[in-house]
């Protein structure tokens, strides 16, 4: 379990809170991380990794259209049995949900936002939390976008259509966090 844990400490080390309830946030996955199995999606609160995908050139991102939630979401998900570095798990959710071959970290492979999600119960499992760590991954192919599924449609926006879409509080965030990057 110590490999599993130190992939997420090691995102964590250099990551700077940006409120109260983030602080609260990144405390109670290093609790998570103490207590063991913090991947575990049999555990009430376990690790998950996402990312905002950006095309710098353009200035846009990529939202994906979440049916459970009824929302545009970012990519990204659960590890793979196995698989513990945030990065990897949101590169690869990144490529499987969208298509999008060129994925790589943007403009640095640096933790963007840490946020724990309340995810209601449903027919598979009861209600839980995921403790997302999230990044910003950039394509310069926006064009070869493909949905992993037609229940789950991608749409390129500039900011301002993003923040028209999202329902989400703290996706709204994340999108504030990057945002600036973009304005760059």
């Amino acid at each position: 379990m110590a490999t599993a844990n130190h992939s997420v400490l090691h995102v964590l080390t250099g990551y700077r809170p940006k409120t109260t309830a983030e602080c609260a946030d990144v405390e109670r996955v290093r609790g998570a991380l103490e207590a063991g199995a913090p991947w575990d999606r049999m555990s009430p609160l376990h690790i998950t990794a996402s990312a905002l995908i950006v095309h710098p050139d353009s200035g846009r991102v990529l939202l994906r259209w979440h049916q459970r939630h009824q929302s545009w979401l970012l990519v990204g998900g659960h590890g793979d049995p196995g698989e513990y570095d945030p990065l990897a798990i949101a590169l690869r959710e990144g490529r499987e949900e969208t298509g999008l071959p060129d994925l790589t970290p943007w403009p640095d492979a640096e933790v963007r936002h840490l946020v724990i999600v309340p995810v209601p119960a449903n027919s598979r499992e009861p209600a839980h939390e995921h403790a997302d760590v999230r990044f910003v991954l950039a394509t310069s192919a926006p064009e070869a976008v493909r949905p992993e599924n037609p229940d789950a449609p991608l749409r390129w926006l500039t900011p301002d259509e993003a923040r028209m879409a999202i329902t989400e509080a703290n996706i709204l965030d994340t999108l504030s966090r990057v945002e600036p990057l973009l304005a760059r």
